[in-house]
């Protein structure tokens, strides 16, 4: 579970941080935009920065539709900016530009302008490598991974500390949530 799913997509923080964040979205989730906008950086700037806590993000496409599979189409983009050295910029960004579920708002000509904004090196290999659904098992690995550890809604995080059961928090949880897991985490 805390083992990177692809090369360049690794976890946000310190290799010798002993917990671990993995969480659970889709980028069509508008509560795990909301997490993203309201916690994610207190976050990153209080344990993850520090050295405390690493960060890590599993796509579990809950939001794909049978004729759209927008949601895949973004997880499947964030690993071809992974390809170039950019995931956590890209997946920054097409949280910061979240325009809600089943809105049409995922796009190919909007995940290759998130590409440019956010400045991937080659958009034509990023283009090609979205097109060429390179990814696509490494996102239903993703929602395997999801289901069978009981996840069933995002976003979900589980807390890891190495030797301990994980704990979990479900949904977009305010910041005072993480701290006391984390707090509790490390007296344990």
């Amino acid at each position: 579970m805390t083992r990177p799913v692809v090369q360049n997509a690794s976890a946000l923080g310190s290799d010798t941080a002993n917990i671990t964040i993995v969480e659970f979205g889709d980028y069509k989730c508008q509560y795990c935009a909301r997490f993203h906008r309201e916690t994610k950086n207190q976050l990153i700037d209080n344990f993850v920065d520090t050295g405390q806590v690493k960060f890590m993000f599993k796509d579990f496409v809950v939001n794909d539709r049978p004729l759209d599979k927008q949601s895949t189409l973004a997880a499947r983009a964030s690993y071809c900016a992974a390809d170039q050295g950019k995931y956590w910029q890209y997946h920054d960004e097409v949280y910061n530009n979240s325009k809600g579920e089943d809105v049409g708002w995922v796009t190919k000509e909007i995940l290759n302008q998130f590409a440019k904004n956010v400045q991937v090196p080659d958009l034509i290999k990023f283009s090609e490598c979205v097109d060429s659904q390179k990814y696509n098992d490494v996102v239903a690995q993703n929602n395997e991974l999801a289901r069978s550890l009981g996840v069933s809604a995002t976003p979900t995080f589980l807390i890891t500390k190495q030797g301990r059961q994980p704990e979990g928090i479900e949904g977009a949880q305010p910041y005072n949530s993480f701290q006391e897991v984390i707090s509790h985490l490390q007296k344990s």
